[in-house]
């Protein structure tokens, strides 16, 4: 099997990773990225990005994603199509299997593998994703001002963001399976209070109507079996998501959702050595912005843990040479 050494290793692309590879390059830790099963990250299948400083325009996900990789090779780290499947972080160099076919050996290891929105499983949902389906009110919901959205999700994330979109929308459909909500008292409350909200109680999607953009949604109730179609131009989905983590959850501390827990102010885990940034360990903002943020945080503590390595050896051959021109003298 093919071994490599290197000294900094970044698992997963996204405003995260490309971010870290830019400030480890420039710091001339010369990385390695590896843009996992989705380069890009969620960004890719996001079509207008309003909300990035420095964009004044605008821009397209995919687009800004190629502009971030385009900005870190430019200042020389290496971009690879490939997927991280198993990782030995119980000694060091840290070892990261990729695609089962390579081993890494890596002296610090950057994870942003990011996390995955959870879908419904309907073929018009993947069908009309970014265009007009969406699994964040706060990235997308501008485009939708005045205008009539559903949502669908009953926890604590799906209450917000229903209250989000009720500050910018006509009027909102929140979607809710059961005869109750999963979110918190004062969270439903706020949901209840909002004028221009309306629950629908058991009731689930049946289809999202529309051919180019989103036109309507069909939603079925589970005690009636009545179908009804609504008129909406977004559909917003917010059952939660799953972080891109599982292939670490033997090293490294993990929250009860599956999140990378860091030391608080760093992008530190568990483990020296090893440090997380962007939506893997991020439950709270999921944001572009909070993402490139941490990327940054993550390059800043590899580059100093591996010149405290670096303080550390020194000092070691410093102390080895002083033992032996003593032992001569």
């Amino acid at each position: 099997m093919e071994t490599e050494k290197v000294k900094v290793l970044i698992i997963g692309s996204g405003p995260a990773g490309y971010t870290a590879a830019i400030y480890a390059s420039r710091a001339g830790l010369n990385p390695v990225l590896y843009q996992g099963l989705q380069p890009g990250g969620q960004l890719t299948i996001t079509n207008d990005v309003e909300n990035y400083p420095g964009y004044p325009d605008g821009i397209n996900g995919p687009q800004m994603m190629e502009d971030f990789k385009r900005q870190a090779e430019r200042f020389g780290t290496d971009v690879r199509y490939g997927i991280a499947t198993a990782v030995d972080f119980s000694s060091k160099p840290h070892r990261v299997m990729i695609d089962d076919q390579k081993l890494i050996e890596a002296e610090a290891v950057i994870i942003s593998t990011g996390a995955s929105a959870k879908w419904l499983g309907l073929e018009s949902e993947a069908r009309l994703n970014g265009s007009g389906v969406s699994a964040c009110a706060v990235c997308d919901g501008f485009f939708y001002r005045g205008q009539d959205v559903a949502i669908v999700g009953a926890g604590d994330t799906a209450a917000e963001e229903a209250t989000y979109l009720a500050n910018l929308a006509n009027k909102v459909y929140m979607i809710v399976r059961r005869d109750e909500m999963r979110a918190s008292t004062i969270m439903q409350e706020r949901v209840k209070k909002t004028q221009n909200i309306e629950i629908l109680w058991n009731t689930v999607t049946d289809e999202i109507l529309g051919h180019q953009t989103v036109e309507g949604v069909r939603v079925k109730n589970t005690i009636t079996n009545e179908t009804l179609a609504i008129a909406v131009k977004g559909f917003f989905v917010a059952i939660g998501h799953k972080p891109n983590s599982d292939i670490f959850a033997d090293y490294l501390n993990l929250d009860g959702n599956g999140y990378i827990r860091t030391i608080a102010g760093t992008s530190k885990t568990n483990i020296d050595g090893v440090f997380a940034c962007g939506d893997v360990q991020d439950f709270t903002y999921r944001q572009a912005v909070t993402a490139a943020g941490s990327g940054c945080m993550a390059a800043l503590d590899a580059e100093r843990y591996l010149a405290s390595l670096e303080s550390e050896t020194a000092t070691e051959q410093e102390q080895d040479a002083t033992l032996s021109f003593s032992e001569k003298a």
